[in-house]
């Protein structure tokens, strides 16, 4: 019997969840900041060093490049070594290297930092959603990890901002955003210091006394703040025994053999449809209305719009995470999302473009709430960074590829060749939701586990997984 897990279970929404959702989220808003400000910036860059859409395609998948690795190795570390460790060098990494970035004066050089860039992004991104989930009851776990994915709406309007006023106002206004971008950073890093590990993972490894320690902190703060705690309810724990750490080609093979490995296949295609579509669209707008025939003013102002849109999609995915369940809000907003792709392909004029546009992004964040509440959930604490690095490092295949491809496609086949191509993928990816994926809401973490690994293995628990070593 899980003590810690049941102990977590019947914890109010408190203030230390609260700052626990800041804190982690505001890595995810300093971090879609910075990807949606290199969309601002390589229209400049590319005039400033005369680069063809090829190579300006290049540079707009740089950090994805570099999210791919960050992502993978950031979960299989957090599983080996702790999430808190994993979560603060990310940070530092992603940092440091925009920094770099700022003071370059070749594409070349810029692309190698922006990928450098990219490995702390894709770790901070890959790691923030399974640990604090760990943290969370299972009555709002789906609003709190989509309301933590939120935030990175925030960091997207701030990037439109900071492109519409300051990136024209010099020629080095790139530069300076780049700056801008990575000095709160220094911030987020010192108050991490308070972060404390998660309990759940520590009594994965059998390591209880610490978890229970943690776990006591955590019920102290609540009750000194005048609230009163409900009696453990173990009934709504199922049983997990401490398992020793996997090594890093053991924790990868558990993802692919008979427990884990429809789940795998499931989440894997989830997220290269939806990280294809997001970032072939957030990371072109803006390029793609200038070369329609408006100009980069009023395409950055747009595009400030079309991020705004961004915001009221994901807290309504975040809303509907609870009320409709993961999978549900996942494919309601998948096919809201694929209507909106079509009306963009069709668009004629500019203000059918933006509002289209604006329909696209309040969908995709829609389904991106989810994402980033069901990823985690489907994987048992044993690998469930793993599962969430390895998911979002393959969906970075899609973020790598999709703006070389819509630069390539785009001088082709137009607005309807690009959001065509958008309208075919998303519906791939909501059909094997639709069809392969669980519904886990309102069940516990070790309850989807415990479930997921005899249904899919016939071996009871989590005895299942350790068959693997």
């Amino acid at each position: 019997m899980s003590t810690v897990a049941a102990r977590l279970e019947r914890l109010p929404f408190s203030r230390f969840h609260l700052k626990l959702l800041v804190m982690g989220g505001l890595g995810f808003t300093f971090e879609a900041a910075d990807a949606g400000l290199i969309a601002f910036v390589l229209p400049v860059i590319r005039a400033k060093w005369h680069l063809t859409s090829f190579e300006t395609g290049m540079i707009g998948s740089s950090t994805y490049i570099g999210f791919l690795f960050g992502a993978l190795f950031a979960g299989m570390l957090g599983d080996r070594f702790g999430r808190r460790v994993v979560m603060s060098w990310a940070l530092l990494i992603f940092c440091a290297m925009t920094l770099c970035n700022a003071f370059v004066n070749d594409w070349h050089t810029f692309f190698v930092f922006r990928m450098l860039a990219g490995v702390g992004m894709g770790a901070e991104g890959a790691i923030i959603a399974p640990f604090l989930s760990e943290f969370v009851s299972r009555r709002y776990r789906g609003t709190f990890t989509g309301a933590l994915a939120g935030f990175f709406s925030f960091g997207f309007v701030l990037s439109a901002v900071v492109g519409y006023f300051l990136i024209p106002s010099s020629p080095d206004g790139w530069r300076y955003a780049l700056i801008l971008a990575a000095s709160p950073v220094l911030m987020l890093l010192w108050w991490r210091k308070s972060l404390l590990e998660s309990p759940r993972w520590l009594e994965c490894r059998g390591r209880e006394s610490e978890a229970n320690s943690i776990v006591e902190k955590i019920e102290i703060e609540i009750e000194r703040s005048g609230r009163t705690l409900p009696p453990i309810d173990y009934s709504a724990v199922a049983m997990q025994r401490p398992a020793a750490p996997l090594g890093f080609v053991a924790v990868l093979k558990a993802l692919w053999t008979r427990p884990l490995a429809y789940t795998t296949a499931m989440i894997w295609i989830f997220w290269l449809a939806i990280t294809f579509c997001a970032y072939a669209f957030l990371t072109w707008i803006p390029g793609l209305l200038v070369q329609s025939g408006l100009t980069m003013s009023k395409s950055f102002s747009y595009t400030i719009a079309i991020y705004l849109a961004q915001i009221p999609g994901y807290y309504c995915g975040a809303f509907t995470n609870e009320k409709l369940g993961r999978k549900r809000s996942i494919v309601t907003f998948m096919v809201l999302a694929c209507l909106s792709a079509i009306w963009l392909s069709t668009a004629k004029d500019a203000h059918t473009m933006l509002f289209a546009s604006m329909a696209l992004s309040f969908a995709m964040n829609g389904v991106v709430a989810g994402q980033y509440a069901y990823t985690p959930e489907v994987f048992p604490t044993e690998v469930r960074a793993t599962g969430m690095g390895a998911a979002s490092s393959f969906g970075r295949i899609g973020a790598i590829a999709s703006p070389m491809l819509v630069g390539y496609i785009f001088p082709i086949l137009g607005f309807a060749g690009v959001f065509g191509m958008t309208t075919a993928v998303l519906a791939i990816g909501g059909l094997v939701v639709l069809i392969f994926g669980k519904e886990t809401k309102g069940l516990s973490l070790e309850t989807i586990a415990v479930e997921e690994l005899s249904v899919n293995s016939g071996v009871p628990g989590n005895e299942a997984l350790r068959k693997v070593d």
